[in-house]
């Protein structure tokens, strides 16, 4: 099964929100935390690697926060998840590692890597700008309150 690592989740939902941003105003890694309930210390880290990845821009100051370094149009999917978890991968072997004990003899490999390009193909064909365009609002924060039992 392909999954997506809880950081890239995070990464997605932030690259999500900013393009949906009708301002282009930026938006606070602490807003960004609590309108998705998102650990603040994981997104934050999140966050640095999308700039370090020249996906997202720092705004320092008072209106400071997150801005997306680039068109949202011209960053897909699959750019944001690799630039947080590395290339996708469906098996644990590789084209360049061949320490597997099996890889003379495998007959999957060569159709899982297949699979795996059209699953990286249809990602890069997703831009970010496409996963904002059904973004009418945020989720907002809810506070919970659960009444005390005096016992």
């Amino acid at each position: 099964m392909l999954r997506l690592s809880k950081k890239a989740d995070y990464a997605l939902l932030a690259m999500r929100h900013l393009a949906a941003q009708a301002t282009g105003n930026a938006v606070s890694a602490r807003e960004l935390a609590e309108t998705y309930s998102i650990p603040p210390e994981l997104l934050a880290k999140v966050l640095q690697k999308l700039v370090r990845a020249r996906m997202l821009e720092s705004q320092q100051g008072t209106r400071g926060g997150y801005v997306l370094a680039q068109p949202a149009r011209a960053m897909s999917v699959a750019d944001v998840i690799q630039s947080i978890d590395g290339p996708l991968t469906v098996t644990a072997c590789s084209d360049t590692d061949h320490s597997c004990d099996q890889y003379t003899r495998c007959n999957i490999r060569d159709p899982l890597w297949r699979i795996k390009d059209r699953i990286v193909s249809a990602l890069a064909a997703t831009s970010i700008a496409d996963l904002a365009v059904d973004f009418s609002h945020p989720p907002t924060a809810v506070a919970v309150t659960i009444p005390l039992r005096h016992l």
